[in-house]
């Protein structure tokens, strides 16, 4: 028992101090953890932490991380999740009207599974009001819009 607390409490660690910490802001950690979500079977694979600690340990954790990283991103004020959106669109590569629409399209993958119907919706609510105030403030602060 004491050494599956501490493997979960590593995976924990490495996880957060190698590959999360590095990122900027809750969205590209939000993404980050959700693309370690295979679409197949719902499983979270992590090919450097799994050779350390197993394929099964590591699923379990990452998922509970996902669906912790999940439910912090939506105890954050509004203002404070659009500044957070913002700075993951800004860091992608397209133009903005670009990273929208495909934040609009990807974006609503990143719930976790277990996530409950009720914070999945107001997560795609919320996602759906901030991209609009995003576009909105952009085709404002343009000249001669």
């Amino acid at each position: 028992m004491l050494d599956q607390f501490q493997t979960r409490q590593q995976i924990l660690f490495d996880l957060t101090a190698n590959y999360l910490e590095p990122l900027n802001g809750a969205y590209q950690r939000l993404a980050y953890l959700s693309d370690l979500r295979q679409s197949t079977d719902g499983r979270y694979v992590h090919a450097e932490l799994s050779s350390l600690y197993g394929a099964d340990a590591v699923d379990q954790v990452v998922a509970e991380c996902h669906e912790e990283f999940f439910e912090r991103l939506l105890e954050m004020p509004l203002n404070t999740q659009a500044g957070e959106l913002r700075g993951y669109l800004s860091s992608l590569a397209g133009t903005w009207e670009e990273n929208v629409g495909l934040c609009r399209q990807k974006c609503r993958d990143w719930v976790p599974l277990k996530a409950p119907d009720y914070l999945r919706e107001l997560y795609v609510s919320n996602l759906d009001v901030l991209l609009e105030l995003l576009l909105e403030d952009t085709s404002r602060a343009r000249p001669g819009s």
